[in-house]
């Protein structure tokens, strides 16, 4: 059983944190959704955007409505995932997290890996995947394949849901990459 109270002391270190400038801006930190105790999949986006800003939530505005249809469509129990990004604090109009703002949250995100112990990390778009993967890997290059971390967890790098709203034309590709994670995480639940 996780120790409730260092989840409780997690979260009021992101609520009182000052590391960059993104908490002069911010209405709300957003921590995460879903299965925060052992959620076998984690998906992880770039940043909050403005919905997720006012409600404290991931993936709330219409990016998070599709990926919502998606996990229903694919039959994800909530039980099944937990939703978080690279930083809490929404970037000024919508932009790319900076370097410094990323390094700054990023010791935010290694704690939420090691206390949900995720089996399956999705990247949900390229500023996820060079975080979380390496500085020099691109999502045209490596979406839809595996990258594994032995005695860790698996990573599937997939576009972000907004690039799907910018580019239907990526739907059926997300779809796959995402039906391919469900697959594992049945294969590995039975």
């Amino acid at each position: 059983m996780q120790d409730l109270k260092l989840y409780e002391n997690f979260v009021k270190a992101c609520q009182n944190c000052t590391k960059c400038d993104l908490a002069k801006t911010r209405t709300n930190v957003v921590i995460g959704r879903g299965n925060n105790i052992n959620a076998p999949v984690m998906l992880v986006g770039e940043g909050p955007g403005e919905q997720e800003d006012l409600t404290g939530l991931p993936f709330v505005g219409r990016a998070g409505k599709l990926l919502d249809h998606l996990l229903n469509a694919l039959m994800f129990s909530p039980e099944d995932y937990y939703i978080c990004n690279i930083v809490k604090c929404r970037p000024p109009n919508n932009r790319e997290p900076t370097r410094e703002e990323a390094e700054a949250c990023l010791p935010y995100l290694r704690f939420q890996v090691r206390y949900i112990k995720p089996k399956i990390i999705v990247c949900l778009g390229g500023t996820a995947l060079r975080y979380i993967v390496g500085g020099d890997a691109r999502i045209t290059k490596v979406r839809g394949n595996w990258v594994d971390r032995p005695g860790f967890f698996r990573i599937m790098p997939t576009y972000h849901p907004a690039a799907v709203l910018r580019d239907p034309s990526k739907k059926e590709e997300l779809y796959q990459d995402m039906k391919k994670v469900k697959e594992y995480l049945d294969s590995i639940s039975s």
